[in-house]
């Protein structure tokens, strides 16, 4: 057995690869998600859609493969975190996920903040009193599904759910556990007082485990809607973030990650500890390595909308010209100047996580006039992506971080323009990558740790190449500082207005 599967459970898509060890990639399968948002702030899922996906990408991958399943040997699965999935004690889903990404829970957070010293809170929890604490989004469900609330009996993350119906394992995997908020980070353990900011009892939320640990095996009912064979051993898996961070090589100080998934992330590598409440802490998968970073509520998720709101016009025009929607508007981008003609978007559409935490900022679009076109419209949230990156590596420069090299993986790399403009806000080059499948690999590679096939953590290089350096344009140095001076000013003007939707 020389094989492992990893399954990626995205925001936007649902991903799963097939490895040979030690160094092939056997095949690669995705299926869409569907992200919904029925009130302003709102972001859920539904956890048995990225069941299904994971089912029919398991399935594929082996027919795709060539290989019996029984030359599986092990299996991880990544996703975002922390998203929310509440089961009762039948284990029945009470609700939709409540992502990562979700705003609604700004009172809470004010709630939280008066109740706890934050300062010491950071220091032990590793985290700031924010959107993402687990807590803050329990207690809105005990205001508004009280119900609901009352029928909770497990808690746990996007990946945990897969994981227990892989395996009917309840487990938490470390750094969604670290991330809601319940971990002392000291002691390395779940700590009751902190659970019980959720006014839950601590034993809805289940033990902790390490990415690589393998929490349980395959069942016979799994198996077979998997077509994965039975007593297949599953690790606890990696927050999405910090996988594909592992898969690029991010492992030592100076290297910057620039994820552009569903969200954008920035992520660096360190062996020191150093908490700070505007930025989020994480475990790196390489034991005694710790990965501070960045999380942007949105990404890649807020150019979809866009696109399916605005563009719709634009697909015909995409057809003609045999492109994908997006990439027919990164060209209609490309040849707008930099600055987009004077539109300004601060891309706050579901709140914004780091390095601001504030759940009540709102998307806008300032400097617009009936001279602009849906190719001002995007460079312009191209670059408000940018500019927020740029926002990120202030804070991380503060907190004693020093930036050498810029690494660019997952699918919105992709983008030329997108690229462009980022190397250009940051005045520094940004270095693309070859054959990064994204957290998919980083996933697949706890298992094959887990299982025992290999003991290099670092093994993941020989997947991923470096492609081309984007090297930044001079000449647009000052139209972006000053574009970042009014991405800024745009936020802090308009922040006295936003409120809390009834």
């Amino acid at each position: 057995m020389s094989c492992v599967i990893g399954l990626d459970i995205g925001t936007t898509s649902t991903i799963g690869i097939l490895v040979k060890l030690p160094e092939t990639i056997l095949g690669i399968v995705s299926r869409p998600v569907t992200l919904t948002s029925r009130n302003p702030g709102w972001a859920e899922e539904d956890p048995t859609q990225w069941w299904q996906n994971s089912c029919a990408i398991i399935r594929e991958l082996i027919a795709g493969s060539g290989i019996a399943p029984s030359e599986i040997a092990g299996i991880g699965v990544t996703g975002m975190l922390p998203a929310v999935v509440l089961l009762d004690a039948h284990g029945e889903l009470l609700r939709p996920s409540i992502q990562q990404s979700d705003g609604r829970c700004a009172v809470e957070v004010e709630e939280l903040r008066a109740e706890i010293n934050e300062a010491a809170f950071v220091k032990r929890a590793g985290n700031g009193v924010n959107q993402q604490l687990v807590a803050s989004k329990l207690r809105w469900i005990e205001k508004h599904e009280p119900d609901i609330f009352r029928r909770i009996a497990t808690v746990f993350g996007s990946y945990d759910y897969i994981n227990w119906r892989l395996t009917g394992e309840r487990r938490i995997e470390q750094n969604w556990a670290l991330e809601a908020g319940f971990v002392d980070l000291a002691k390395g353990e779940l700590a009751a007082d902190l659970i019980a900011y959720t006014h839950l009892p601590a034993r809805v939320i289940p033990p902790k485990a390490a990415s690589h640990q393998i929490i349980g095996h395959v069942s016979a009912a799994a198996a077979a809607e998997t077509g994965l064979p039975a007593g297949l051993p599953v690790v606890g898996g990696a927050a999405d973030l910090i996988a594909s961070a592992l898969a690029a090589g991010v492992v030592s100080d100076g290297q910057v990650l620039l994820k552009f998934g569903g969200s954008v992330d920035i992520l660096v590598a360190t062996a020191k500890v150093a908490p700070d409440p505007r930025m989020f802490l994480d475990y790196h998968l390489v034991p005694g390595l710790y990965m501070p970073n960045g999380c942007m509520s949105t990404g890649g998720s807020g150019l979809n909308w866009l696109a399916a709101n605005f563009a719709g016009g634009q697909q015909v025009a995409a057809d003609a010209a045999g492109l994908r929607l997006h990439q027919y508007l990164d060209r209609l981008a490309g040849a707008i100047p930099a600055g987009a003609d004077g539109i300004t978007i601060v891309p706050y559409f579901l709140g914004e996580k780091t390095p601001i935490h504030d759940p009540l900022a709102r998307g806008t679009i300032t400097g617009l006039s009936l001279s602009h076109t849906i190719g001002h419209l995007w460079r312009a949230l191209l670059e408000a992506y940018a500019y927020a990156i740029a926002h990120h590596m202030e804070v991380l420069r503060d907190m004693g971080h020093t930036p050498l090299h810029y690494l660019a993986s997952d699918g919105g790399a992709g983008s030329r323009v997108w690229m462009q403009i980022v190397a250009d806000v940051l005045q520094a080059p940004v270095q693309l990558l070859q054959g990064h499948p994204g957290s998919c690999l980083g996933a697949a590679w706890t298992a094959a740790i887990g299982t025992g096939l290999t003991h290099d953590w670092f093994g993941t290089d020989r997947f991923v190449q470096k492609g081309d350096l984007i090297q930044p344009n001079p000449a647009h140095a000052d139209i972006y500082r000053e574009g970042y001076r009014t991405f800024e000013q745009v936020y802090l003007n308009l922040k006295p207005l936003q409120r809390p939707v009834p």
